[in-house]
C-alpha cells in the first residue's frame, strides 16, 4: 500500500538541507539516545550503515563507540547526503544499494516513518547486515504531535466544513515488534519513549518541522495551499487548549525504538522444540491439567 510521495519527501528534505542544523535539536536528542543503546550491549560493531541520516548527525555519536571504525551514512535526499563528511551516498530505504552481509550495525534515526514499504525496507536491513549483526531504529509513534493534529483538524472543520489529511499516519507500539519479526530479525524488541517540547509559539513548531524536513508527504494531503482563515484559526485553537502557565506551548513527540538481530543460529539463543519439555506446567503451577484431545504436533489423541 503507497501511502507517501517519496518525491515529496525527498524535495522537503532538499529544501531543509541548506538550515537543517538551525531546526535538528529533536533529531539530535533522539540520536543521543539511539547511541546511548549500544553501551548496553557487550559487542564489537566495526562497521555501520546509518540509514537515513540527513546531515550526519549519527556518525560522531557512532565513531569510537563499541569499535565502531566506519560509518556510511545514506539519505533520500542528496542534499541532505552532500551535508557533513564520511563515506556517504544518496540513497532510498526502499531500495538498499548494499551487498548482503555489509554492515555489523545499522541504526536508523527518526526516517523510517515516511518509508511506504516498512516490512520491505526492513528486509532489506537485515540481508545487509552480517550474521548477528544488530539493527537499531526509532521513529516516530502514533501519540506524535497530538496537538497539531487536533488543532488543524477542529479549525478545519470549523471553518471548511470537512477535513483533509494534515499528519502523516505512522506506526504503532504494538506493530513494531511484530514487523521486525515479519522481517525475520531474531530476538526483535519495540519500546517507546515520549518527548514533551515547549515551544514560543504554534507557529514555532510549525517552522521547525518544516526545516527539518518533516512536513506532510502523504499522497492523500490537500494539494493547494491551507486557507489562511484555516491556518490562523488552528494556531488560535493550538494556543487555546496546549497553552503552559509560562507562556509556552507543548508538542508531543512519541518516539518508537526498534531492535533486532539477524540471525545467526551458531551464536543466538533458540527456542526448543515444540513438545521437548520434560517438565509439565501443571506440577508447577500445583494445579490440574486439563487435556485439550490434541498432541503437541497438531495431531488428535486417540
Amino acid at each position: 500500500m503507497t501511502v507517501f510521495d517519496r518525491r515529496v519527501v525527498r524535495l522537503h528534505r532538499d529544501r531543509a538541507a541548506p538550515r537543517v542544523g538551525d531546526h535538528d535539536y529533536l533529531l539530535r536528542e533522539v540520536g543521543e539516545r539511539l547511541a546511548d543503546r549500544l553501551d548496553l550491549i557487550r559487542r564489537d560493531f566495526r562497521r555501520a550503515l546509518d540509514l537515513g541520516g540527513r546531515s550526519g548527525i549519527m556518525a560522531p555519536l557512532l565513531l569510537g563507540r563499541s569499535g565502531i571504525e566506519t560509518v556510511v551514512r545514506t539519505d533520500l535526499s542528496p542534499a541532505m547526503a552532500a551535508l557533513g563528511d564520511g563515506p556517504r551516498v544518496a540513497a532510498d530505504e526502499e531500495l538498499l544499494p548494499f551487498a548482503p552481509g555489509s554492515f555489523d550495525l545499522v541504526v536508523s534515526n527518526l526516517s523510517l516513518h515516511f518509508v511506504n514499504d516498512l516490512p520491505g525496507a526492513l528486509i532489506q536491513v537485515r540481508q545487509a547486515l552480517r550474521p548477528d549483526g544488530l539493527f537499531l531504529a526509532t521513529l516516530f509513534g502514533g501519540d506524535t504531535l497530538f496537538e497539531l493534529r487536533r488543532s488543524l483538524m477542529e479549525a478545519e472543520m470549523e471553518v471548511t466544513g470537512g477535513v483533509s489529511p494534515r499528519i502523516s499516519p505512522m506506526a504503532d507500539l504494538r506493530d513494531a515488534a511484530g514487523l521486525l519479526q515479519r522481517a525475520g530479525f531474531a530476538l526483535p524488541v519495540a519500546d517507546s519513549d515520549t518527548i514533551t517540547v515547549g515551544y514560543s509559539s504554534p507557529l514555532r513548531l510549525i517552522q521547525d518541522l518544516r526545516g527539518m524536513g518533516e512536513t506532510n508527504a502523504t499522497l492523500a494531503r490537500l494539494k493547494r495551499p491551507t486557507r489562511r482563515a484555516v491556518l490562523t484559526r488552528a494556531l488560535e485553537r493550538y494556543a487555546e487548549l496546549f497553552t503552559e502557565p509560562d507562556g509556552t506551548v507543548t508538542a508531543t513527540f512519541q518516539v518508537l525504538h526498534m531492535a533486532g538481530w539477524a540471525p545467526d543460529a551458531s551464536v543466538q539463543q533458540q527456542p526448543a522444540r515444540r513438545g521437548s519439555a520434560n517438565t509439565r506446567l501443571a506440577e508447577a503451577l500445583r494445579t490440574t491439567e486439563i487435556g485439550t484431545g490434541v498432541t503437541p504436533d497438531g495431531r488428535s489423541r486417540s
